[in-house]
């Protein structure tokens, strides 16, 4: 059965962290064909290349700030402490242009990727234009910063947000899926990198293990079961199937970066509930959004 889990360490490619389904990855999944990310830690005044490929890429820090030349121009990425330190600027190179990302002081960069046949312009969306939702309420309460989706950026095929759940919360919920091209969902493969921490204010001690799950299971006659847990540097992929909650357990947050695009002609995130648990939505109505949120106000 193709593997879907990546803990951290699993999906290494010489200076890079994480490279899965990019142009340039060493590691093959089956079946995989519509998104790629790629995970880099920079010692102070290092770099990594991405050459020109017919990819359109986003670059996103992680912690640090960074310099990213497309094209031989830079553009300055004021980064952030941690994920969980609100948004930040973040570059959407287009394709077929090389990629070069430095950092005088150091950090972690991500970088989401999908194969594209258009190229749109670079563009730098810093982290004041950035949309932030606060979406759910009560215990289903989550932040998402959605600077890669359609209505925040003009791009060909991917979709790429980032979500930040508070300790003991759901998200990702109630399960859902888009593997489907029909009315009302949209087809699109999807890639979670997580990171999590302690919570602000526990009282937890030095070796606490800042954990989180992850959950995908069949919609069809596909098979897929995946019942994760998580930490800083994991990598699961959604090829097809119900997936959610993602599950931040109790004294620990949780942040994932949502990667996702697929062969239809629309690019746009349509999704169906599984029936059986859809009606949680309704029941926010009556709840108030978790007063933790947001995360770096």
């Amino acid at each position: 059965m193709t593997n879907w889990v990546y803990p951290l360490g699993t999906a290494t490619d010489g200076t890079w962290d994480v490279s899965i389904g990019t142009s340039d990855s060493s590691l093959t999944v089956d079946g995989w064909a519509h998104t790629g990310l790629k995970v880099a830690t920079l010692t102070a005044g290092a770099d990594v290349v991405l050459p020109a490929a017919t990819e359109e890429r986003i670059v996103v820090p992680l912690s640090g700030s960074f310099t990213v030349t497309v094209a031989d121009v830079e553009y300055k990425l004021n980064g952030r402490r941690s994920v969980f330190h609100g948004p930040s600027d973040v570059l959407y190179s287009g394709t077929e242009r090389d990629v070069t990302i430095s950092s005088a002081d150091g950090g972690r960069v991500a970088v989401a990727t999908a194969p594209a046949g258009v190229s749109y312009p670079t563009r730098l969306v810093t982290a004041a234009e950035t949309p932030v939702e606060l979406r759910g309420a009560g215990n289903c309460s989550r932040q998402v910063h959605n600077f890669g989706t359609p209505a925040a950026l003009e791009a060909d095929r991917f979709i790429v947000c980032e979500v930040l759940t508070p300790a003991g919360n759901w998200s990702s919920y109630p399960p859902h899926k888009h593997d489907e091209e029909k009315d009302g969902e949209t087809h699109l493969e999807e890639i979670y990198y997580f990171e999590t921490r302690v919570a602000d204010g526990s009282a937890a001690p030095a070796d606490a293990d800042a954990i989180g799950y992850q959950r995908v299971y069949a919609s069809d006659e596909r098979p897929i079961d995946v019942s994760a847990e998580v930490r800083t540097g994991d990598v699961v992929l959604v090829p097809y199937g119900w997936h959610g909650p993602a599950m931040a357990a109790p004294g620990y947050d949780l942040y994932y970066l949502n990667v996702m695009a697929g062969p239809g002609p629309v690019r746009e995130w349509l999704i169906s509930d599984d029936p059986h648990h859809g009606w949680v939505r309704q029941s926010w109505d009556a709840q108030d959004i978790d007063r933790r949120l947001p995360f770096g106000s």
